[in-house]
């Protein structure tokens, strides 16, 4: 999958971009650096890359703003790098555009797992009609779900809930996200039906819900479906 695809780093520490530019050419991917976030629009703009990875902590631009803007016009996914303690950094990078995230300091393998799974959503058929993600299935033409072989009987929000999670398997969806594409606007800051109807959902389709398999909690910031 890595063949030729177009990776732009935007980072300001020189060893960071080091590492992911060595470690990324040996994966053969192709790759371009911006130390700047005004610099890493501008190259995103020429480089069209495939995929971004962009610090949160940029010299010139906040590194949201810099999602954001790539956003108006980018499709391609975005990964960003945070500090342990940005939480809500996190969160409103997730809401501006980014696909996932990564915690500094991270491993290389971590990061390349992330990026396999977004160039993957990336690469699947839009108008797919099952979505798969290990035993579990979403039927999006017959509105069924299926866990291990057996129907699970949803809600009609819970199915909104995890066909969301299936569009989109393996990114981390913010609770802010989630009430917004299930609820629509005006439940902007209703977070605790997300966590209701999650628990419902883990109760359904878990073998164990106290240690899901399926819906994983990124504590603080939301959900995430494991990678199809």
């Amino acid at each position: 999958m890595s063949e030729g695809m177009r990776v732009l780093i935007i980072d300001d520490e020189p060893q960071i971009r080091k590492l992911l530019n060595v470690s990324l050419h040996a994966q053969s991917y192709a790759v371009e650096e911006a130390a700047t976030g005004q610099d890493g629009i501008n190259k995103a703009a020429i480089f069209k890359p495939d995929l971004l990875i962009v610090d949160l902590g940029l010299p010139d631009i906040d590194g949201k703003e810099v999602v954001k803007q790539i956003r108006q016009w980018s499709h391609s996914p975005i990964i960003v790098l945070t500090v342990r303690e940005e939480e809500q950094d996190k969160i409103e990078a997730l809401d501006a555009g980014a696909d996932d995230y990564v915690t500094k300091p991270f491993g290389m393998g971590e990061l390349m797992a992330r990026m396999r799974v977004c160039l993957r959503r990336m690469s699947a058929d839009a108008n797919e009609p099952v979505l798969t993600c290990g035993a579990l299935s979403v039927d999006l033409v017959q509105r069924r779900v299926v866990v291990d072989g057996r129907e699970v009987k949803l809600t009609p929000t819970e199915y909104e809930i995890i066909k969301i999670m299936a569009q989109h398997a393996g990114r981390v969806l913010t609770h802010k996200q989630l009430l917004k594409a299930v609820w629509g606007n005006a439940y902007n800051e209703d977070t605790h039906y997300v966590r209701i109807y999650v628990g419902q959902l883990r109760r359904k389709i878990e073998k164990d819900p106290a240690q899901p398999h399926y819906i994983i909690t990124e504590s603080g910031v939301g959900y995430r479906l494991m990678g199809r």
